[in-house]
């Protein structure tokens, strides 16, 4: 009988150090979500904040260039073209 209960005992050691570990690894997991959560929003954060020193720039360059900047006249008359036939296409519109 004795060998039988050395085999449960062994058993149940063996489940509850599974057991425990199971619950090790539930919680590394659920930290590793919370660390992906936050550098996926950290990660949109930083997309945005390109995004807004994009639009910058491009602002930036199109003044540089109606001030007399060389660089990117030609740019910014195809863009000056561009918003004047939105508006005159705006202008027909209001017209019909």
């Amino acid at each position: 009988m004795s060998n039988i209960e050395d085999i449960v005992d062994s058993l149940e050691n063996k489940i509850s150090k599974v057991l425990h570990k199971l619950e090790l690894l539930k919680q590394a997991n659920l930290k590793l979500n919370k660390e992906l959560e936050a550098s996926k929003q950290e990660l949109q954060n930083q997309k945005l904040e390109i995004t807004t020193w994009e639009e910058k720039y491009e602002a930036l360059k199109m003044a540089n260039s109606i001030l007399g900047s060389d660089d990117n006249k030609r740019e910014t008359k195809l863009k000056i073209n561009a918003l004047i036939r939105d508006i005159d296409h705006c202008i027909a519109q209001l017209s019909d």
